[in-house]
């Protein structure tokens, strides 16, 4: 008798580290630091590493379509 194993998706990381967010947001290293410098994208460092709240992309996603629609 064999048993089936369930696979499950990976759970979504609470961080990325920036070269993963610039592949996110299709993003250079220069223009994501500007956004980090701004406060446009929050993040956190923890060590030597910079880390982006995956919260935060989504919610500069949300930023720029609001924008978008504003400028129309």
């Amino acid at each position: 008798m064999t048993t089936a194993t369930l696979t499950r998706p990976a759970p979504e990381p609470a961080f990325l580290r920036v070269p993963e967010a610039m592949t996110v947001l299709r993003l250079g290293r220069t223009k994501l630091y500007e956004l980090i410098r701004s406060g446009r994208l929050p993040s956190v460092t923890e060590g030597r590493i910079r880390l982006i709240p995956t919260d935060a992309i989504q919610e500069y996603k949300t930023l720029l379509l609001k924008e978008a629609e504003a400028a129309r």
